[in-house]
């Protein structure tokens, strides 16, 4: 597969077979990964791995504070878009999609609440990526570069052993996806190109 099929066919997983991943090709993907652009070369990037019993633990104690009600504390906060919103609009639809999919009634709290805890399994992915910044850097900058999650970042420390000079930025669920799994034949829409850009200085085609 090119590039260009790459992109166009790139879509969220949301269910993982349960084979690990060789940490060979772990070790590429990151060597792939680390040749992103970053604001004047500044690199604000760091991985922590995590697989096994450690994965594990973090699945687990992330879901006993989920039921137990604790709301999360991210270190970098990456929700808040407006009710009265198109963003909203965009993930009012989705969520219609994929639990049209899924057969989940609106009405039908516990398979809700079901699927909130599969992010916080990270979609029983057998690896997960931590990707940390130095924790020197101001909260905004590195998110340029990199993205957010929603954690609860002391279990993620505790079973990933990251330091507390590092600041937990965002976390990738890696594993084989589960075709059979109906949430991952959706494929998300986008706006077209039209609707989102802005022409100036061009001729007019």
């Amino acid at each position: 597969m090119d590039l260009l099929d790459a992109i166009t066919a790139r879509k969220s997983i949301r269910a993982f077979r349960p084979e690990p991943v060789p940490q060979s090709v772990l070790q590429a993907l990151l060597q792939l990964a680390i040749r992103a652009p970053s604001s004047m070369n500044t690199q604000p990037w760091e991985f922590f791995v995590v697989s096994g019993e450690p994965l594990a633990r973090l699945k687990t104690q992330s879901l006993a504070r989920l039921a137990a009600g604790e709301a999360p504390r991210p270190e970098h906060s990456v929700t808040g878009w407006p009710r009265q919103s198109v963003f909203r609009e965009r993930q009012v639809a989705l969520a219609r999609q994929i639990f049209e999919l899924m057969e989940i009634r609106r009405e039908d709290n516990e398979k809700r609440s079901q699927w909130l805890a599969r992010g916080f399994r990270f979609f029983d992915a057998p690896t997960a990526i931590i990707i940390c910044t130095d924790g020197q850097l101001t909260p905004a900058g590195p998110l340029i570069d990199i993205g957010a999650v929603i954690a609860y970042p002391e279990i993620v420390r505790a079973a990933a052993g990251i330091p507390a000079d590092k600041r937990i930025v965002t976390a990738v669920a890696v594993g084989y996806p589960d075709w059979e799994f109906p949430a991952n034949r959706l494929a998300s829409a986008r706006d077209p190109v039209a609707a989102v850009t802005r022409w100036c200085g061009f001729d007019q085609d």
